[in-house]
């Protein structure tokens, strides 16, 4: 387990730099100078050589990228060429709005998609099965945004409920931070929750066909117990890997839906750092989406070896 373990962490790290390497390059080819859209079209020439000297603009590709990968190692992500404040503060500003959101919507997601896909599963060809197959095609369906905009016309315009937008702050209290990031998190949790639902049906329904489910049943162990006990727990995987999955796309995108409610969080960040040109916040904010998805899918190979003994053994 131990040899698995730290073969993962070599490919994750290998990744990691070759993905920094990728997206450093990619920054760099990008059309438009951030010192001319800094100082603007009227600036002098001599203006712009002296900031892009400031900014370090001026040296070879190579010196650049190992500055920035040694102001990583450190911590120091560098200073936003927009906002003049240290990136780091940036993203740890925006996380915190965007990591709650994320996580309200995978909390959303999963109440509405585990109990759904597993009834499902242990009712197959029913009229439920055929409504839940339905309801999980309609959010899989649905674009986020249009969800978020009838979400935003029914509870906010029409019933006023909740705000159409906006975020008060953590320091306006925890109700008024949740209550306006309720709606937003409903608008990403759907369509999430249609695929997981139609995984988690077609995993158990796998399960369901093995020997030991019969075995227990045949045993006298009733219908639910034999679902519940036996044939969710072993399901599980697939579901694991989905969630990995949907927890970095919900980090990485909810541009759409940040924008859509006016929300301060990363994925409005990185969209308001590519219309300005800052590519430090850019290479920063992008680099954090990867990595997010790098290990995340490290954990979830992890929770393989915690719910599946056997790979334990191949690891041994």
């Amino acid at each position: 387990m131990l040899t698995l373990i730290a073969r993962r962490l070599g490919s994750l790290m290998l990744t990691l730099a070759a993905v920094s390497a990728l997206i450093f390059v990619v920054m760099d080819v990008l059309p438009g100078d951030p010192a001319a859209i800094m100082l603007g079209t009227s600036a002098s020439p001599d203006t712009l050589a002296a900031l892009r000297h400031e900014l370090g603009l001026d040296q070879p590709l190579l010196v650049r990228y190992f500055l920035w990968l040694g102001g990583l190692a450190t911590g120091d992500l560098g200073t936003s060429y927009t906002y003049g404040v240290p990136v780091a503060g940036l993203i740890a500003e925006r996380l915190a709005v965007t990591l709650p959101l994320a996580v309200m919507a995978i909390l959303i997601s999963v109440a509405i998609a585990i109990p759904l896909g597993v009834a499902s599963a242990a009712k197959r060809n029913s009229s439920f099965d055929y409504l839940a197959g339905v309801l999980s095609q309609l959010f899989i369906a649905v674009p986020g945004f249009w969800v978020a905009l009838l979400l935003i016309l029914g509870f906010s315009i029409s019933l006023g409920w909740m705000p159409a937008g906006g975020f008060p702050g953590w320091e306006a209290g925890l109700i008024a931070g949740l209550n306006a990031l309720l709606l937003p998190a409903v608008a990403l949790a759907l369509p999430q929750a249609g695929v997981l639902t139609r995984v988690t049906r077609s995993a158990v329904l796998e399960v369901l066909h093995e020997d030991f489910v019969r075995t227990a049943r045949a045993k006298g162990l009733p219908r639910r117990a034999a679902l519940w006990r036996h044939a969710v727990p072993n399901a599980l995987v697939p579901v694991i890997t989905i969630l990995g999955l949907q927890f970095t796309f919900l980090i990485a995108g909810a541009i759409l839906i940040e924008n859509v409610f006016n929300l301060p969080g990363l994925g409005r960040l990185a969209y308001q750092a590519l219309t300005q040109r800052d590519v430090i916040v850019m290479q920063d904010v992008v680099l954090f989406f990867a990595g997010l998805v790098i290990v995340m899918n490290f954990l979830v190979d992890l929770s393989y070896l915690v719910l599946d003994p056997r790979l334990r053994g191949r690891g041994r």
